[in-house]
């Protein structure tokens, strides 16, 4: 008997905001079949864990970017943790069942792929099968390029880092520290998440921008300004700190969160800075540094390992359906760390690999 599974589509254009809404916002739940027997190029998977990732919303609509949109009537793009249940017979050399796996599965409770879309997953000691989904996934990666290859962070740089307690603000902070920075300063949206980038991740100082007198404080946590910036949310604080630049500044652009909402978003109006303090300010995609993943990965392994990178996850439970919700939430800041939803519990895992959970 042929076996159902939930999908949820892409429906309906974001005006400008995600309306989370599954029977008349911007997307819509379906059922597919999965195919029996599965094709001989194929592997069939298990969605566990569904990455919720800023970009989202940019790929709804965005005309010219680095990746095309999704079409409407689609399969919501998206990454996940997922276990193999079966495979073609032409990869039956390549998974066994109970494999852990990388998908590009798209927002669904199972997927058929091809190879290049479920990327084996080698768990390191004391680390995390959805590890490979953030810090030793595109998360970590960002943060590692953006800041170590874009930014050019050295010993001595003062950092700043807004959008801090996001998945991959409290990774770039955690690497600035290793790499040497003389001081690093986060910017979050709350009190909880400032006492936790402080205490628990190490930051010299970390403030509220929600407090009325934000810019003081930040004024007041770089005597000697702003050597390198790390910027995921734009607006009012990627002007505020470019008013306070350091000469020969390094601005790496990651992502604008405060933006991608906006039917008009708000772009610099301090950027003569740019021209008095010789800043650089550039832009990046993760996906430019592909070939040399592997390396990277290795050496925030071993930091992660040791302890010198610590992680958190926001887990949103609730099922597949929780999806557009939880997502409507990340832009709204409510995570501390990689959020993720659960479509389905470790406790459902094929018996195989439940030991190295």
């Amino acid at each position: 008997m042929a076996r159902s599974y939930k999908q949820i589509i892409y429906a309906n254009t974001p005006s400008p905001a995600i309306d989370p809404d599954l029977s008349k916002g911007t997307f819509a739940l379906k059922t597919a079949t999965i195919p029996d027997p599965i094709p001989d190029d194929k592997v069939l998977v298990r969605v566990h864990y569904l990455s919720l990732d800023p970009a989202m919303r940019n790929w709804l609509t965005a005309k010219r970017s680095y990746i095309a949109p999704v079409e409407r009537g689609a399969v919501m793009r998206g990454q996940s943790i997922a276990q193999v249940l079966s495979m073609g017979r032409n990869l039956k050399g390549q998974y066994k069942v109970g494999d852990w796996v990388v998908a590009l599965s798209g927002w669904q409770e199972y997927a058929v792929l091809g190879a290049q879309e479920a990327e084996k997953i080698v768990v390191p000691p004391g680390c995390r099968p959805w590890d490979a989904m953030s810090v030793l996934g595109l998360t970590g990666l960002t943060a590692y390029f953006g800041l170590l290859e874009v930014a050019g962070v050295k010993p001595g740089d003062t950092v700043v880092v807004s959008g801090a307690a996001g998945a991959t603000g409290m990774v770039a902070g955690q690497l600035a520290k290793i790499k040497g920075a003389k001081r690093v300063v986060a910017l979050a949206g709350s009190a909880d998440k400032c006492s936790f980038l402080k205490n628990e991740l190490g930051f010299d100082v970390a403030i509220n921008y929600k407090d009325e007198d934000w810019r003081k404080q930040l004024k007041n946590a770089v005597p000697d300004y702003i050597d390198v910036y790390f910027d995921n949310v734009g607006g009012e604080i990627l002007d505020a700190c470019l008013s306070l630049a350091a000469r020969n500044a390094r601005f790496a652009i990651c992502g604008a969160i405060s933006q991608y909402n906006s039917a008009k978003p708000q772009g610099p109006a301090n950027y003569l800075m740019m021209i008095s303090q010789r800043v650089t300010m550039k832009g990046f995609i993760v996906l430019d540094f592909a070939e040399r993943f592997p390396a990277a990965r290795k050496e925030l392994a071993q930091w992660l390992q040791e302890g010198k990178i610590k992680r958190k996850e926001y887990i949103v439970k609730g099922g597949l359906e929780a999806a557009p919700q939880g997502l409507v939430d990340l832009y709204a800041g409510v995570n501390t760390g990689k959020m993720m939803v659960e479509v389905a519990p470790l406790t459902e895992a094929v018996e195989a690999n439940r030991a190295t959970l």
